[in-house]
């Protein structure tokens, strides 16, 4: 069965990462997956939340959120309609990009990172993580040119990709329509150094088996793979 862009099963969607996309954040990237694309601003604040003051120690959050055509269908721009959803995102990108910085060697800074989704179609969580960690290393990246760093306190990329079945067919990188009609959905988050950073894995109605699993995790490393190449694409005028 065909795909509904025509892509192979294990085949992404095409992946553009475009650095400053907004010119006064610390750093700033937009991310283009297919028809998913999310501006990803990262904000840097010499202070920490109060369980962090007085250690040294910085910190890294984020925030998500979608303009109201986004979607097919107008949402309200009403912040308190999707803030579980959205709340369970931003915690997600938030792990996602503690795990790939040294915190204690950022110092007491907190960085924000604001993801915006444009245009919806299908991961933008993932999208979100992925564009997130570019931008993330672009705002660390300035403030060692300015002095404040001697070395890059980044541990390792980070990037995100969903995976599931559609129509019994193991698929890479759903869209909207795949994912919507997905007997099982998974979202993997992993470092270049091929560990897990977050499983988020779902069946509706017929649970699944081990085997399905291994089968889309070997699914979702390739695309990771393919991803990690694009945000050193991205990166390399930095270098």
């Amino acid at each position: 069965m065909a795909r509904a862009d025509g892509r192979a099963n294990d085949e992404l969607r095409p992946v553009k990462i475009t650095l400053g996309y907004q010119a006064y954040p610390e750093g700033s990237a937009l991310i283009e997956l297919g028809n998913t694309k999310v501006v990803c601003a990262v904000s840097v604040e010499d202070r920490v939340p109060g369980f962090l003051k007085g250690n040294g120690s910085g910190w890294v959050t984020a925030e998500y959120g979608m303009l109201p055509r986004a979607t097919h269908t107008r949402t309200q721009r009403n912040p308190d309609r999707q803030a579980g959803r959205s709340q369970e995102i931003q915690r997600l990108i938030g792990r996602s990009l503690r795990a790939a910085v040294d915190l204690d060697a950022l110092g007491e800074r907190t960085f924000t990172v604001d993801c915006d989704v444009l245009q919806a179609d299908g991961g933008t969580r993932t999208a979100s993580i992925t564009g997130a960690y570019v931008a993330l290393y672009v705002a660390i990246n300035r403030l060692k040119k300015q002095g404040v760093y001697k070395s890059m306190p980044v541990k390792c990329a980070v990037a995100a990709t969903s995976v599931g079945v559609v129509d019994r067919l193991k698929m890479l990188d759903l869209c909207y329509e795949e994912d919507f009609r997905a007997s099982v959905d998974f979202n993997v988050v992993m470092t270049d150094k091929s560990e897990f950073v977050e499983l988020q894995g779902t069946a509706e109605g017929k649970p699944f088996s081990k085997d399905t699993i291994d089968t889309l995790l070997v699914l979702a490393d390739k695309g990771i793979k393919q991803l990690f190449l694009a945000q050193k694409k991205a990166l390399i005028e930095l270098v």
